[in-house]
């Protein structure tokens, strides 16, 4: 009887689980590195993507060759595993079809079969097995009460549970307002004050009105706040209206909203949707007010010219069919740009199909140009050298255009793996900054001109900005950005870094000029202070302006502060120094003390020293 159970015991043997231990590390590593390292290359993402899954299918083989499992077992995982992960997609929720399986699904499952077999290793029974298998099965089956919201900017999913009402389900039914065009909106449309993607001259830069440089005794006041469907627009502003563009399910709605009230006004639809299991769903590029009318594009391609007044359709346009191409990866994400008679986008479309122009009032085809494909930037009105002219980036380089013919006067060579998705920055007539995707910094090139021909000359090239689509501003000699996702200053002359500070996520930044201050909205909807300060970075106030990752560009009209993400929006009402220095006038009077300089955090001094 001794004899037989020895003979039985004989046949099972312990786990061989070093190999497990190295993949578990290869997933934490893989997952990681990504969030780690801030100079690193172009597709460093990759490794957190795919990194994971392929431990988890290392792991697999080991079971099936060097795990010293018996064969009937091996069998019996193979197949638990594969039916666990079937089981788990077929029931997961549609937005985590995709990255999700890959990212999350199926390295969590793998790895906690892994750490079964580990525990278990030295049970000498089928138990170890169906231990792990259960275990596996628990992680396939976790991901299935989750929805995905897309990826952050340092590669995380962004996950809530299934059953929470997302910001289209929540908008669903929602009325407008009782607001009415009215002459004041009328006026406006003639000369809007944030016409387009950027502001008035597209280079995220607001002036008129010299805000308060502290905010811990004055911060900023909340006016309203409105849930949104999701979409990576910005807002445009003509009087007291706002525009801006949403999903709502399979709708793409051009929407404008009370900015006095965040009530909507009127909403505007196409039946169209875009969404990719990384970016998340919705419109990436921000209307443009022009001529008394309102140009929108679509994530799918639909381009539209309406009255803003009412958001009645004048004519529309479908990208795939007259660019003759699929939405790229990312989108359609090219803000209209209005020159004279024209409206032009980048579609990146084969052939001479790169950038299109179109007639504003009837929406005929003007003219079309070459361009590299997937280009995620936006045509900017630039003067170069005495002349109006259309820049365009593109993973090939830069090109300039004619604005009235589309013909090319320069192509600019400077071509990067991957994508550009950020607007080139106008330094005077002559020079330009060029940003460039994760990885390959930030270029100021010289412009010349010898007769008719166009020539340039590389100043510098600098890996200290190294922006993937998060903007950045030029102030008093100096560059303010993201540096990955760290904010940073670096020299307009040399290139040089000055310092870095600030994580604030892939957020954008927005230059108060008049008050020598930066607004910078983190990606993870903080509301950020910072002063334009070469020497070194100093935050002079924070709020936690929305909730939700946050790529969306803020607006700055006056002292109002509009932002919004792919959940909601919001009105701030920021101090100005005017109204600070009248409050410590009359503190001043409680016998307050105060230091005169206004850039200098308000610390408040008692009588008697207290």
């Amino acid at each position: 009887m001794a004899t037989d159970q020895t003979t039985s015991d004989s046949k099972w043997k312990p786990l061989r689980v070093w190999p497990v231990v190295f993949l578990l590390l290869g997933m934490l590593v893989c997952r990681l590195t990504p969030t780690m390292v801030e100079d690193g290359p172009a597709m460093l993402w990759a490794l957190g993507v795919f990194g994971p899954l392929l431990m988890s299918l290392l792991m697999v083989m080991w079971w099936l060759i060097a795990s010293r499992a018996r064969w009937f077992e091996r069998v019996i995982g193979l197949v638990g595993i594969s039916l666990a992960a079937w089981i788990s997609i077929v029931l997961l929720d549609k937005t985590m079809i995709g990255p999700a399986i890959m990212v999350l699904m199926i390295p969590l499952g793998m790895a906690l079969f892994g750490i079964g077999v580990i525990v278990f290793s030295r049970s000498l029974s089928i138990k170890r097995t169906v231990i792990a298998l259960v275990l596996a099965a628990c992680g396939f089956g976790s991901t299935t009460l989750l929805r995905s919201d897309g990826m952050w900017g340092n590669y995380a999913m962004g996950l809530n549970w299934r059953w929470t009402p997302n910001s289209e389900e929540q908008i669903a039914g929602r009325g407008t307002s009782a607001a009415s065009k009215n002459e004041v909106v009328e006026s406006a449309l003639v000369n809007p004050p944030w016409p387009s993607f950027r502001g008035k001259e597209g280079n995220s830069r607001a002036r008129g009105s010299k805000l308060a440089s502290e905010w811990s005794t004055n911060a900023p006041k909340l006016i309203w706040k409105a849930v949104v469907g999701p979409a990576w627009s910005s807002f445009v502003v003509a009087g007291d209206w706002l525009f801006t563009q949403e999903q709502r399910v399979n709708m793409e709605a051009v929407v404008c909203y009370d900015a006095k009230t965040g009530k909507e006004v009127w909403v505007q639809q196409v039946e169209s949707r875009f969404e990719d299991p990384l970016g998340g769903p919705g419109p990436r590029a921000t209307p443009t007010l022009a001529g008394g009318k309102l140009f929108t594009m679509g994530g799918q391609g639909w381009l539209l010219c309406m009255n803003p007044l009412d958001g009645k359709i004048l004519w529309k346009k479908d990208m795939r069919e007259v660019a003759e191409r699929a939405p790229p990866m990312w989108g359609f994400s090219s803000s209209p740009l209005v020159v004279g008679q024209v409206v032009v986008v980048q579609v990146g479309g084969p052939g001479d199909k790169g950038v299109i122009a179109f007639n504003v009032d009837s929406g005929e085809l003007a003219w079309s140009v070459e361009c590299g494909e997937d280009g995620y930037s936006s045509p900017q009105m630039c003067k170069i050298l005495g002349e109006d002219t259309i820049v365009v980036i593109s993973k090939l380089g830069m090109t300039l255009l004619d604005p009235t013919s589309g013909k090319v006067r320069l192509d600019y060579d400077w071509k990067i793996d991957g994508y550009r998705s950020l607007q080139p920055q106008m330094i005077d007539e002559k020079s330009i900054l060029l940003p460039s995707g994760m990885g390959f910094g930030t270029r100021l090139v010289e412009f010349e001109k010898v007769g008719e021909n166009y020539s340039t000359k590389d100043l510098w090239t600098s890996r200290k900005l190294k922006p993937d689509f998060n903007d950045f501003v030029v102030y008093q000699g100096h560059i303010y950005g993201f540096d990955a996702l760290i904010f940073t200053c670096i020299d307009l002359e040399t290139g040089e870094g000055k310092w870095k500070g600030g994580r604030y996520g892939k957020g954008q930044v927005l230059l108060a000029e008049d008050s020598g201050l930066l607004l910078v909205a983190s990606e993870q909807g903080d509301f950020v202070l910072v002063k334009a300060d070469p020497i070194k970075h100093t935050e002079l106030g924070l709020i936690k302006a929305i909730e939700g990752r946050t790529w969306n560009h803020p607006v700055l009209i006056g002292n109002r502060l509009y932002i919004r993400n792919s959940q909601e929006a919001a009105c701030y009402e920021l101090p100005l120094a005017s109204e600070l220095v009248a409050q410590l006038g009359e503190r001043q009077n409680e016998n307050y003390q105060f230091d005169a300089n206004p850039l200098r955090p308000f610390r408040p001094t008692l009588p008697g020293g207290e």
